[in-house]
């Protein structure tokens, strides 16, 4: 009892320790890459709680779980765990007829609050009403997208289109929770594309690639599955949902901006993008698809970027040589069809 919690110096780093974007005071998170400022701080903080719990004092390891909250973005995703992790040992005090201290903070804003302050306790417990909504955001979001796609090219192009999108998205989903991480379902922004929101705690930019390539991997496999109903079915409509998912997947892996092959190449060394650069430009001189050009072009320019890691991750480049082989296979055999 009486325990202090260790808590690691502060990261006065001004700049991402992965893609060495700049950093403004009070950062918690890389405002490009989504990697944690205090990742090393949060990761001592975590062993050292872990082991007060293994020897039981629970008051002391609540305390360190409860420092860590200072270190992560709110409302983010390891937010919410640990607060799970400062729940968890409140129930497992309460047991033991032990009531932990009231956190100062919440005094503080009930003192504020005033009368206001029941309110504000009742909705913060409301999490199964925010579960609601978010479901409600990827349903509302996700009816607006198909019923867009279905009013501009029928039902079948809109339906098969729509779930290709969910198809490429719930590919990222998967990638994370195989890892236990926590994602939100996506959501649907309709001519722009879908988004799913996820964050970990500490996560390695190997793992944060192959989370990245994962919606492209989906979705050729839903493009591929769009082109066998086409040769069993002949309707063109099917020819051009393989096309259309194959060609989108494709020019989702250039290495820039938010799309899935920028965040990949941050496990990408110089040499790696180079082969990758040179690889598409093969692509393009055998198949002559030009999106291998875009592809090309993203690459030479992160040739000359300052976000090379340093331990790239030869698994990542495969993976990603082999997104762009397949997806450029696919689009070389499928027809061109019209939507109708």
């Amino acid at each position: 009892m009486g325990l202090t919690p260790t808590i690691p110096a502060a990261d006065t780093a001004r700049v991402c320790a992965v893609c060495q974007a700049a950093l403004r005071p009070g950062d918690l998170a890389c405002p490009r890459c989504q990697t944690l400022v205090y990742a090393q701080q949060l990761d001592a903080l975590s062993k050292q709680a872990q082991e007060l719990e293994s020897t039981g004092q629970l008051a002391e390891a609540r305390e360190v779980w409860r420092s860590a909250l200072s270190l992560v973005p709110r409302m983010s995703t390891q937010a919410e765990w640990v607060e799970q992790r400062v729940r968890a040992l409140d129930a497992l005090l309460a047991q033991r007829g032990i009531v932990p201290a009231k956190p100062q903070d919440r005094s503080r804003w009930a003192k504020w609050l005033g009368p206001l302050a029941p309110i504000a306790v009742v909705l913060s417990k409301l999490k199964g009403l925010l579960f609601i909504l978010l479901k409600a955001k990827f349903l509302l979001s996700f009816a607006l997208f198909l019923g867009v796609y279905w009013s501009l090219y029928g039902a079948w192009f809109g339906i098969g289109f729509a779930v290709q999108i969910l198809l490429h998205e719930l590919g990222h989903v998967f990638a994370v929770k195989r890892r236990g991480m926590k994602a939100d379902l996506p959501v649907f922004l309709p001519l722009m594309g879908a988004y799913v929101r996820w964050q970990g705690m500490n996560i390695p930019i190997a793992v944060r690639a192959e989370i990245a390539l994962a919606g492209p991997f989906f979705g050729l496999l839903a493009s591929a599955a769009c082109f066998g109903i086409f040769i069993y079915t002949k309707m063109p409509v099917f020819a051009a949902l393989a096309h259309a998912g194959a060609w989108l997947n494709l020019v989702n892996l250039m290495p820039l901006w938010i799309l899935d092959g920028g965040q990949a190449a941050y496990a990408l060394n110089k040499l790696q993008r180079g082969l990758l650069l040179a690889a598409c430009l093969i692509f393009f001189a055998v198949t002559g698809q030009a999106t291998f050009l875009l592809v090309a072009l993203g690459m030479l320019i992160r040739l000359f970027t300052h976000d090379t890691p340093s331990e790239p991750s030869t698994r990542t480049m495969i993976f990603f040589l082999l997104l762009l082989f397949a997806l450029g296979g696919l689009l070389s055999v499928i027809p061109m069809q019209p939507g109708r």
